[in-house]
């Protein structure tokens, strides 16, 4: 759930591949024609989810690398997808599943033909509403991980021992916070932190308190962004003091060496996110050979180690380094935690939502 930077290996990569294919062209124009490659299964997914690490089984069964297509954010991606756009493999997050499966635009997927299916945890494997007709699933998981706030200790030390979300209100960092654009996680946050639950519908009382509070953020902030470098390069350079991040933002930021720390009050947002098949997939097999990339041993062990999200594959993750997942700050008993875990869940009414914020940052100048 997060960005890349402009140079990232999978857009000149795209360039390179483009580059290749014209001169490949030409070559056939003048030696003859020659039998078509075999197309790749295609990856509709976040902007640093298309690393290599999670395509080496696949690219071992097929001597190929899949092809892939980004996204900095549900939102951007649904409305790709609904103007026509036909990856065969989506990487949502869950709360999204539904309105992507209401429009049209899914087909279920076959765990028996995953091999890894099982080293996830029965919570994982049976999350509500993911079940589709014949034992096939909806949704297949690849990490979870917290929605919360990092903060820089340094610049704001008086919450250095707090485990709040109050700095993204507090009038003493007017100008000197930062909220994600995705209305799943700032509503989400804004609603939690005034006590009123997001993933029920709001009575008008309720969706007044909500509009107010949100008003209120966005009157403090400096910036909203779904970019990840501009977000972590300004808490690094102190331009914003606390943030609305994903585990990933942290993780890079300490490995910045930066005096942060993520917040994690009661009532922290678990999200889970993975893989949907799309409706009109023309590679139905290679597109389960890349889930079941996705979820593998060594993907999993890189979304510890370079991302610092729980994999899917919880077994994987118990036969890890014990300091590994300590420096990841990831539970000691991942299946228990997920099991007691209370997951993101999809927003009611979320049209109405997005529009309010929409709104809202348009009446602060955001």
């Amino acid at each position: 759930m997060s960005k890349i930077t402009s140079d990232h290996p999978a857009r000149t990569g795209l360039l390179s591949a483009t580059m290749i294919a014209a001169a490949a062209g030409a070559f056939l124009t003048l030696a003859g024609p020659r039998p078509a490659a075999a197309a790749e299964a295609t990856l509709f997914t976040w902007e640093n989810l298309a690393e290599p690490a999670f395509f080496e089984e696949y690219e071992k069964k097929y001597k190929a690398t899949p092809d892939s297509a980004l996204f900095a954010d549900e939102d951007e991606a649904f409305a790709k997808m609904m103007g026509g756009f036909k990856p065969d493999v989506m990487a949502p997050c869950t709360y999204e599943v539904p309105r992507w499966r209401d429009a049209g635009l899914l087909q279920p997927i076959d765990p028996s033909k995953l091999s890894h299916w099982n080293a996830l945890p029965e919570s994982l494997r049976n999350i509500k509403g993911m079940a589709a007709e014949g034992g096939k699933v909806w949704f297949v998981p690849q990490y979870w991980g917290n929605t919360s706030v990092t903060v820089r200790t340094d610049l704001a030390p008086e919450y250095a021992g707090k485990e709040s979300w109050d700095i993204l209100w507090d009038p003493k960092y007017k100008g000197r916070v930062a909220a994600l654009e995705g209305v799943d996680d700032t509503f989400a946050i804004s609603a939690l932190h005034i006590g009123i639950d997001p993933y029920e519908p709001l009575s008008a009382e309720n969706e007044k308190k909500v509009r107010e509070h949100m008003t209120a953020l966005a009157q403090n902030l400096r910036m909203v962004t779904s970019d990840s470098t501009t977000l972590v390069q300004a808490v690094a350079s102190g331009e914003v003091v606390a943030a609305i991040t994903w585990n990933d933002h942290y993780t890079e930021m300490k490995a910045e060496e930066l005096p942060v720390k993520f917040m994690r009050p009661k009532g922290i947002i678990t999200f889970v996110c993975g893989f949907v098949m799309h409706k009109e997939s023309k590679n139905v097999a290679k597109a389960h050979t890349l889930i079941d990339s996705n979820i593998n041993d060594s993907a999993s062990h890189f979304l510890v180690t370079e991302m610092g999200y729980g994999p899917a594959n919880t077994k994987a993750l118990k036969s890890m380094d014990a300091a590994l997942v300590q420096k990841a700050e990831l539970p000691t008993d991942a299946d228990a935690f997920l099991a007691a875990g209370i997951f993101q869940r999809t927003l009611p009414n979320k049209d109405a939502l997005v529009q309010m914020w929409q709104e809202i940052r348009a009446m602060s100048g955001q």
